[in-house]
């Protein structure tokens, strides 16, 4: 975490940031965010990510007291401020003190700048694992506060060499518990169509891309897929080369993945620098 935060109207000291114990984001879990990156002090994307923070507040009717002006101008500040060239920012939105405990209020909104660590080079070069999972993310199309399950879940992932967790529900996949979940099958590009959270790093994607097919996955497809990868803000893009303990393709990231992948950091360069 950076030195400085923006909490209670102002930028503040982040080790004086502070939530009230009664407020439904600690008793309740009940809260959105937004995370995106900053590359050579830019913040890339930020329009995408703030039309998603100012769309999830209103879905769960969280006031958000603040201008898209005001947000970029609080934004900028803390980039400066942090000296923060190549990092993250946090934007979280509580979901306020209520007066019967359980209904959503007038929450506190938070923005943090931190550091940002990316999975280690050999990540990309030999790919992940990932383990299925049955279950769907509530209100997926929101980013909520709420991983509890994934959190909890995590120490199983740890336990069996995995990156992370493929969320399915009667056979038809949806996302992984932080990132967006592809297919490539005879160079075709498909990504899953409901149940997923709209990510800023997948849109992008499917535009790099050209042509992508938004359709239902089952499983079995994953399993018998050529290539796979996910996509997120702090991981770009993730070759998947093993879902439990099956192999994907020749166990080795594919060309259509690692295209992409470079794709996207020239994108970028050619935004940011």
């Amino acid at each position: 975490m950076k030195p400085f935060c923006f909490a209670d109207g102002q930028i503040i000291p982040t080790e004086k940031a502070s939530i009230h114990p009664m407020d439904l984001g600690f008793i309740r879990g009940y809260g959105i965010f937004d995370f995106f990156r900053t590359v050579n002090f830019q913040p890339l994307f930020l329009d995408s990510y703030l039309d998603r923070f100012f769309a999830s507040a209103e879905k769960t009717f969280l006031p958000l007291d603040y201008t898209r002006a005001e947000l970029k101008a609080v934004i900028q500040d803390l980039i400066e401020k942090n000296h923060l060239k190549d990092g993250g920012i946090r934007m979280v939105l509580s979901g306020g003190i209520s007066q019967n405990h359980f209904s959503p209020a007038k929450g506190k909104l938070f923005i943090f700048a931190e550091s940002l660590i990316f999975p280690a080079q050999e990540k990309y070069e030999k790919g992940i694992k990932l383990l299925s999972l049955e279950y769907v993310r509530p209100i997926a199309d929101i980013k909520t506060t709420n991983y509890a399950l994934s959190v909890w879940d995590s120490m199983r992932w740890k336990d069996a060499g995995a990156e992370d967790v493929l969320y399915h529900m009667n056979g038809i996949i949806s996302e992984s518990s932080r990132s967006n979940f592809f297919i490539v099958k005879d160079g075709t590009i498909s990504t899953p169509d409901t149940h997923v959270l709209m990510g800023i790093t997948r849109k992008h994607v499917i535009e790099l891309a050209g042509e992508v097919q938004i359709r239902p996955i089952s499983l079995q497809e994953a399993l018998n897929a050529d290539e796979a990868f996910i996509t997120s803000t702090t991981k770009v893009l993730l070759p998947v080369t093993q879902i439990d303990e099956h192999e994907i393709g020749t166990g080795k990231p594919g060309p259509v993945s690692l295209d992409l992948l470079e794709k996207f950091r020239k994108l970028e360069k050619e935004l940011c620098y």
